[in-house]
């Protein structure tokens, strides 16, 4: 998913501020992507405006108290898993424990070939490094691992996060990614699914989870259209809710009912002053209808 065309010209001050909002809105996340580069035939589409969601996030835990802060998603195959331990770990510890691990394969086949990297076997990495984190983002100072491309013994890693056990959300809709969640993760951040599909898919992965003897809490996210509170008196573009407040969460609240648990939002805004208004309108006027 592409950052808003402000992001090019976003600058710390701009992150701060955003953050702040939702702090003090009661948003349960913030998320930032990942991506090391994007190939000139992509640019268009995509931008090369991706922050850096370790740098990102931990900047961002330096300015806000609550708020939650999600990878949404870290590109684990992209690197060693005990380098994404010491990462991972550090901003979660440093955080106060309020990291959310957001993990997919990737799809940027250049950006996989220029770091080295095997992008056909992306899927069957990740699904070993989700396995080495699990060891590395553990309580031991030396975790261990043992498996077909990583390895490791007697190596101490401090700090230790500060939650015992970090919830690893998997990203994606594929069937490969569906099944991932299901049974290597702690929740699924669907990828585009509209409304009309996320039953089905929910379906599936509570009965792959019951197939593979899963149990523990388990979360079901959806990224939703477009919002804007109230009227916009612009153009704020195609699939863009708006309207009052009521209205917003009446349609928010169907994805309850499908199954779903958290929600991702995403404002329609033209600058950061807009864009925190309607953070800030949202926390206030929507989400209070949301918690019924």
């Amino acid at each position: 998913m592409p950052p808003d065309p402000g992001a090019a010209s976003a600058g710390a001050a701009d992150l701060a501020e955003i953050a702040r909002a939702a702090d003090r809105s009661g948003f349960a996340y913030l998320a930032t992507c990942d991506h090391v580069a994007i190939p000139r035939r992509l640019a268009g589409a995509m931008s090369t405006v991706w922050y850096d969601p370790v740098a990102t996030l931990s900047f961002l835990a330096g300015v806000t108290e609550h708020v939650r802060l999600l990878s949404h998603v870290a590109i684990l195959g992209l690197r060693h898993p005990l380098i994404s331990a010491k990462q991972y770990a550090t901003l979660d510890h440093l955080s106060g424990g309020r990291l959310i691990l957001g993990v997919g394969a990737g799809h940027v086949q250049e950006e996989f070939e220029a770091l080295g990297v095997d992008f056909a076997r992306r899927g069957a990495v990740l699904d070993e490094t989700l396995d080495a984190l699990r060891a590395a983002l553990g309580p031991e100072e030396y975790p261990e691992f043992e498996g077909g491309r990583f390895s490791f013994k007697d190596l101490g890693q401090l700090p230790r996060p500060a939650q015992e056990w970090i919830p690893v959300w998997v990203g994606g809709s594929s069937p490969a990614a569906v099944r991932r969640a299901a049974v290597r993760g702690d929740g699924w951040l669907p990828q585009g699914d509209p409304r009309d599909r996320l039953p089905a898919q929910i379906a599936r992965i509570a009965q792959l989870r019951a197939e593979a003897g899963v149990t523990g809490p388990f979360e079901v996210g959806a990224i939703t259209e477009a919002l804007y509170v109230g009227e916009p008196g612009w153009d704020t573009g195609r699939r863009t809710l708006t309207g009052k407040a009521e209205a917003l969460a009446e349609s928010l609240r169907e994805y309850g009912a499908l199954g779903v648990d958290q929600i991702q939002v995403r404002f329609r805004s033209r600058d950061r002053a807009e864009l925190v208004g309607q953070i800030t309108a949202f926390g206030a006027e929507v989400a209070p209808h949301l918690n019924d």
